[in-house]
Formats: C-alpha cells, sequence, structure tokens
C-alpha cells in the first residue's frame, strides 16, 4: 500500500508562521508537525510573501500562505481549467440531472474531458463554487452536504388483498420486465382534493404521472387501466401499492387489464422503494404548494419527459427511456 501525503492545513500554517517567528529551526518545527524537513522548507518557498516597494514586510504569513495553496489548487482544477466542460455540467444540473447521473454519463459516451461526481460536488462547495453559488443547481440545493433525511410513513390499510411476501422472487430481484410500483402525491389540503398518481416499472425506472381529481379508488384505478391498456400484456403484468384506502378497488384493475396486484405490509410503504424514490424526484417539479390548475396534462407529460430522459446509474447511465423503448422492442419480437 503506497504512502499517503496528507497537504499542510491552515492550521499547521499557522504554527509554521508562530514558530519562524520564534526563531525556530526548520528541522524541529518538521519534527513537531511530523513532516519531513523537505516539506517545510519547500512550504516556506512557495509561499513566502515578497514586496519589492516595503521589504521590510516580507516574510512567512499563514492567511498568505493559505490563499497562495488554494490558488495553486484551484488552477488545477477540471472544471476551472475547462471552462466548457463547466458550462456542459451547469446545464446538465439546470435540466435536473444529479453530479453523478452527469459522471456516469460523460463515462458512457466516452468524453475526452470528463469529471467525477465528487469533483462536480467539491467544486460546488469550493470558494469558487460558493462564489458562483454554483450549489444552488444542485438536486438539494444546499450549501453543504448533509446526510439524508428519515422518511414518514402513513398509516393506510386495507384488505383482502395479495400480501408482498407472496409476490415471486423474480419480480423482487427485477429479472422480469413489466413489474410497476403505484402511488399517490398529495398537496395542501386548501388546493382541494387534486392529487397525482405516480407510476414506476420496476426494471427500467420508466416513469407515468397522471392528474386525479379526487381520491376515490375506482377513478383511479379506471386511469391506471387506460394509461397501461396500450402496452403489450408482458409489459403490464403487475402492480405493487402500498395499503391505502384508495388502491382498494385493485379488483378492477385485475379485471380490466389482466394485471396482478401486490401490496406492502401494514405500515411498510417503504417496500416498493422505487415509486418511493421518484417520488422524491418528482417533488422538485411537483412540490406540495402546487395549485391544481397547474397540473395539466401537457405539464405531467414534460416531467415524465425529462424524468425519463435523465441517465440513472442504476441502468449503467443509460436513460429509462431507452432501455424500456429496448424492452418492449424485445417483446415486439418475441410476438412476431
Amino acid at each position: 500500500m503506497g504512502r499517503c501525503y496528507p497537504h499542510l492545513s491552515f492550521q499547521d500554517r499557522i504554527k509554521i508562521a508562530k514558530w519562524r517567528d520564534g526563531k525556530m529551526s526548520v528541522p524541529e518545527i518538521a519534527d513537531r508537525l511530523g513532516r519531513a524537513p523537505s516539506t517545510i522548507y519547500r512550504e516556506l518557498k512557495r509561499n513566502f510573501f515578497s514586496d519589492k516597494e516595503l521589504p521590510e514586510l516580507n516574510g512567512y504569513y499563514a492567511m498568505n500562505a493559505q490563499g497562495m495553496y488554494e490558488k495553486r489548487r484551484a488552477i488545477h482544477r477540471k472544471l476551472i481549467m475547462h471552462p466548457e466542460v463547466k458550462v456542459a455540467v451547469m446545464d446538465r444540473l439546470k435540466a435536473g440531472w444529479s453530479p453523478p447521473q452527469i459522471a456516469g454519463r460523460m463515462r458512457l459516451e466516452r468524453h475526452p474531458i470528463r469529471v467525477s461526481h465528487e469533483t462536480i460536488y467539491r467544486f460546488a462547495y469550493s470558494k469558487d463554487g460558493r462564489d458562483e453559488q454554483f450549489y444552488r443547481h444542485l438536486p438539494e440545493h444546499r450549501r453543504r452536504r448533509r446526510p439524508r433525511g428519515y422518511r414518514r410513513h402513513n398509516r393506510a390499510h386495507i384488505f383482502d388483498s395479495q400480501s408482498l411476501s407472496n409476490r415471486p422472487e423474480h419480480i423482487a430481484e427485477r429479472v422480469e420486465f413489466g413489474h410497476w410500483e403505484c402511488d399517490l402525491m398529495m398537496f395542501r389540503k386548501e388546493h382541494g382534493k387534486v392529487n397525482v398518481t405516480s407510476l414506476v416499472e420496476r426494471v427500467t425506472r420508466y416513469t407515468v404521472v397522471m392528474r386525479n381529481e379526487d381520491r376515490q379508488s375506482r377513478p383511479i384505478m379506471e386511469a391506471l387501466i387506460q394509461g397501461l391498456a396500450p402496452l403489450p400484456a408482458d409489459a403490464r403484468q403487475s402492480i405493487t401499492f402500498d395499503r391505502g384506502t384508495e388502491f382498494s378497488a385493485w379488483k378492477h384493475l385485475k379485471a380490466g387489464i389482466g394485471a396482478d396486484a401486490w401490496f406492502c405490509d401494514p405500515q411498510a410503504p417503504y417496500q416498493k422503494g422505487t415509486v418511493e424514490n421518484t417520488n422524491n424526484r418528482l417533488r422538485k417539479y411537483l412540490p406540495r404548494s402546487t395549485e391544481p390548475t397547474a397540473l395539466t396534462n401537457r405539464y405531467l407529460r414534460s416531467i415524465c419527459h425529462r424524468l425519463n430522459s435523465t441517465p440513472r446509474k442504476c441502468l449503467g447511465y443509460h436513460t429509462p427511456a431507452e432501455v424500456f423503448e429496448t424492452k418492449l422492442l424485445e417483446i415486439q419480437n418475441r410476438l412476431e
């Protein structure tokens, strides 16, 4: 295993400046910091402040040394060395892509100059990135990187259902196309009963979003039937729901398009994690404060297009639309 040579920190530079003012020798400074004497000599040479007009001010100052160090480091950052790459990254962020999606797509397309997701994050939170408010274009719009928060669980119940524990393993393992997850996205009560159905195919992560006027189960199932009916039967084999009462008319779904219905355990909507994750993505475009008048079919289709044309890490940085179309083509070839 190779040795690690961490860079001097600002605190290290404060100590060096203090000890040099006290006439401490370089070998002793190196010994106290646990560094090689050559490291200290190089630091004093590189970051020595020199003023020809006021030579009495010449010397080693911690704040000045840190600034010179950061300036040298910034020059070598890819997003500074290659402005065209930074512009391309910014355009993708504005389009709703995450840093891992951007980096993964660059690798997939074999860009001659590409960056990692960590490079994008580090630039966003660097001094230069903060000056440009780069973080505002990240998915979470946060000034600092934080751990993800907890997810709330509803306590809706449903009876006479097919338990998720009985769902075949090949569905759980995502080895067969045509199995979906479904959920409702609600908005503030003052906006009425209008809500949105989010529907996601488990293998391809292809997303469909539909408007509902209320939470009555029968109309919701009829909308699902209408939305999935144009697909071949192998592309709409089953749908997994939580135990909300809005999905209690699942037998109507079975009669309409022949799709099986599976239900999460009580108080465990996280078992349909694909659609839960998709809802988090959709909230960027459909916050709880959304006015019902804004939920036009055209607007919802534009949101779906954006999500389905965004590369996903779990798909090898292909887009859901690309993988979904490939799966449909495979079904068509089998039927011919």
